[in-house]
């Protein structure tokens, strides 16, 4: 040991500090990659518990809330740019460490944190979580990201858009490269629209909420909400926007069931199918994926209005029992089952309106669910084809002739969508549908750029909504 050494006075261990911001979100992160579990599911219990049990205001709830929304949008850019610091491959570096990494390349690329705090803070929740060891490599990795802005790494981490445009646009804008390929062939159009498209899918959605017909009103909602809380909605004559934070199921039509929480692309599906023209009875609707129930609460208020009834089946037990919740209190005759609609209890020609929203690959909604982006595989798609083509069969043998079908998806996809109804029109794989397409823009009033119909596509960047599409059908024979 050198003299010097010896002479240097031995530093004392400290002990690190815990940030209860920053483990909270490092928390909601390995829930979500360990579990597969949700944000918007797994966020909003550890809040609560946080509000509980330490000091935790508004404040830090909107800064953990940021943290684990920003670095799940923003994975496949950071691990881009991750992978240019770090000496081994992206995947040999333990998960949990790439989280703590990813909090803190979005502190440092993607807020106003400034870069000393964003760093210091970042290598604290190392010490907390993952030991001194390896808290010496996130600060390592760290000090390299700060090196750069987030324009400047994109320089360095994505290819040319000349070069491979959809590469450069799946790193620059953190979508897998499938993902951008499928969307850019549902939305058309050139390098501005996808874009659009993709930043639209990195941003906070607005909270929206349904005032259900007859049950509460847009201006009792505006009014606990106050003017400088929430805004009428865009589209739906139903929807209040929320323009601050706050819990909307603190308020009172909220937890009654009077209103609830729904994009207003979802209010816009279910007002169309409601009000699409029909001749004869008016009596009997089935909304026949129904669950966890926002459509059907909406749906069994407007059948409420004309003194019509509702059956909402469900083919899970447990979303059935959310239908119920939210349709509870509804004034009028309605009906929740859990059955299978590929294997309906009803006879053939029973009902009037059928609503099947088909499960989907959910990329309408990757702002709502960023996590979704990166767990979906286009194989999936393959998965859920036999199933949406057999739904909508089904909807279609439900409904009595010169009713109306209502095929919904909370996706863009072109095999989730347009192709499903084709299939089905054309008797690609069974019998041809005796049905028509009915146009559907004219039912969405005000709303714009809904394309060449006759079915719609709504878009975040255009209208605000998540990617709801929709085609109505009228049974022929």
């Amino acid at each position: 040991m050198s003299e010097q050494s010896r002479r240097r006075p031995h530093k004392p261990y400290r002990r690190p500090k815990k940030d209860p911001v920053r483990v909270l979100a490092f928390d909601a992160l390995r829930a979500v990659d360990e579990r597969d579990a949700y944000a918007n599911l797994v966020l909003p219990p550890l809040l609560r518990k946080a509000r509980e049990q330490d000091d935790f205001d508004s404040r830090d709830a909107a800064l953990a809330t940021e943290l684990v929304y920003g670095t799940l949008r923003r994975q496949g850019t950071y691990d881009a740019i991750i992978a240019e610091c770090v000496d081994r491959p992206l995947r040999e570096v333990d998960p949990p460490v790439l989280d703590v990494l990813s909090l803190g390349a979005h502190q440092l690329l993607g807020t106003r944190i400034p870069t000393h705090a964003a760093v210091s803070a970042t290598v604290e929740l190392a010490r907390v979580v993952l030991g001194d060891g390896r808290a010496k490599f996130v600060n390592a990795v760290l000090r390299k990201i700060s090196q750069h802005d987030l324009d400047g790494w994109l320089e360095r981490v994505a290819p040319p858009y000349e070069d491979d445009a959809e590469d450069h646009l799946a790193v620059v804008h953190s979508h897998p490269r499938w993902v951008v390929s499928a969307l850019w062939d549902a939305l058309g159009g050139g390098r501005a629209g996808i874009e659009d498209l993709l930043e639209a899918d990195n941003e906070r959605p607005e909270v929206t909420l349904v005032a259900r017909p007859g049950r509460a009103t847009t201006d009792e909602l505006l009014d606990l909400l106050g003017e400088e809380a929430g805004l009428p909605g865009r589209w739906s004559p139903y929807a209040v926007r929320l323009t601050e934070g706050g819990e909307p199921g603190a308020l009172a039509p909220v937890q009654e069931s009077r209103a609830g929480v729904q994009d207003e692309g979802s209010q816009l599906v279910a007002i169309a199918l409601a009000n699409a023209p029909l001749d004869g009875a008016d009596a009997r609707w089935l909304d026949g994926c129904a669950g966890p129930g926002g459509k059907a609460a909406l749906l069994g208020a407007l059948a409420a209005e004309r003194g019509a009834h509702l059956l909402a089946s469900e083919k899970q037990p447990h979303r059935a029992r959310l239908v119920e919740r939210a349709l509870a209190g509804n004034p009028g005759p309605y009906q929740v089952i859990a059955a299978d609609g590929t294997r309906p209890p009803w006879l053939p020609g029973t009902f009037d309106r059928v609503l099947v929203d088909v499960p989907c690959s959910g990329l309408g909604a990757l702002r709502r669910r960023p996590e979704a982006r990166w767990r979906r595989r286009p194989e999936d798609l393959d998965g859920f084809a036999p199933l949406q083509r057999n739904l909508l069969r089904e909807a279609l043998q439900a409904v009595r002739v010169g009713g109306v079908v209502g095929y919904a998806t909370c996706s863009p996809h072109l095999a989730e969508t347009r192709v499903v109804v084709e299939d089905v029109l054309k008797g690609r794989g069974g019998e041809p549908a005796q049905a028509e397409w009915i146009d559907a823009r004219p039912l969405m009033p005000g709303v714009p750029a809904l394309g060449d119909g006759p079915d719609v596509q709504l878009w975040p960047h255009l209208h605000g909504t998540d990617a709801m599409y929709l085609a109505l059908l009228r049974r022929t024979g």
